[in-house]
């Protein structure tokens, strides 16, 4: 019996989908250590702070691997990308958690996905098939349910809810930014100079970041620290990877994950017991997410080999697929 070889295209899409859960499961941990890391420091300053780790890390990685400049085509969307997702998303972010309530937030940053699959299919003309969009629907709900049960007394600041919802469109215009810069660098070269052009937009907290690391505690530090190396260094590269190999609108509804991972991750770390209705709408997230990332039968049939889709045809009983010659007035 011969052992299938697995088909490049479906190795790639595995290595993606990885890459992609990586990222997620990562960003999530960033909430709880920015929550942890915001009573100590000023929301500029953790953002510098946190951009200096990942610049540093990522700066001796692309040393040990010889990277050198990105290319010229790609300059652009990294500087994008670099002061709107790296430098703008993270300082609004910080201070609009310092504003509103984690379940307020959560609801307002998550209307990023939708705006990637619009400006998606705007400016990159990426598809949005039924079933990415039935999926990011679900996820939304469950986002915005997520949200409510999460929400404190319903007092919200205005101020705060305006903040999120510019990080979320800072990270939904980076995104799209940093997708055309994949087609010329590599993933690595885009996430180290988009780390590095953020933490220079960054330069001006410099000052009170300083001021804050005297008086901090060494574990506000320390998170301040894990951020940078972990959620920014290696979970922004693994973004890139996974984004350099699928389209924007797919990777952006895969984020949905995240506020169901916050709520499990909340839970074992800050002893947060989630309610029946954040369980409900953590489902809902993942849920969306999963259809949002399958394909329908016959995508998955065209995109398999040949070889597969014979194999395929074998097991299901439908028996091999026999290729004959057109009949011509010749013999063979």
């Amino acid at each position: 019996m011969r052992t299938p070889v697995p088909h490049p295209a479906r190795r790639t899409e595995v290595l993606a989908a990885c890459a992609a859960g990586a990222t997620v499961v990562l960003w999530a941990s960033a909430f709880v250590s920015i929550r942890s890391a915001g009573a100590a420091y000023s929301p500029g300053a953790l953002a510098l702070g946190r951009l200096l780790a990942g610049a540093l890390t990522l700066g001796v990685i692309c040393l040990l691997r010889r990277e050198g400049l990105p290319p010229r085509p790609a300059r652009r969307g990294i500087l994008i990308s670099g002061v709107l997702w790296f430098g703008f998303y993270m300082v609004a972010l910080n201070w609009g958690e310092q504003l509103v309530d984690a379940g307020t937030a959560a609801l307002v940053v998550n209307t990023g996905p939708i705006l990637i699959a619009l400006l998606g299919a705007r400016l990159l003309g990426d598809s949005v098939p039924p079933r990415l969009l039935a999926g990011m629907a679900v996820s939304f709900a469950g986002a915005v349910t997520v949200g409510l049960s999460m929400s404190g007394g319903g007092e919200s600041s205005v101020l705060g809810v305006v903040l999120c919802l510019l990080a979320a469109v800072a990270y939904a215009g980076g995104v799209v930014a940093q997708k055309p810069a994949l087609g010329a660098a590599s993933p690595l070269q885009v996430t180290t100079y988009g780390c590095l052009v953020g933490a220079v937009a960054c330069l001006p907290f410099a000052g009170r970041l300083v001021e804050e690391a005297a008086d901090a505690p060494v574990s506000a530090t320390l998170d301040m620290v894990y951020l940078g190396v972990f959620p920014t260094a290696l979970a922004f590269t693994t973004w890139a990877y996974a984004l350099a190999r699928t389209t924007a609108s797919r990777m952006g509804a895969t984020t949905y994950a995240v506020p169901a991972l916050v709520v499990l991750m909340s839970w074992l770390a800050l002893g947060e017991v989630p309610g029946p209705l954040t369980l409900v709408g953590g489902a809902l997230c993942l849920a969306g997410v999963a259809v949002s990332r399958s394909r329908s039968g016959a995508a998955a049939r065209a995109a398999a080999p040949p070889g597969a889709r014979e194999e395929t045809a074998r097991e299901s009983g439908r028996g091999p697929v026999v290729r004959t010659r057109a009949r011509s007035g010749r013999r063979p």
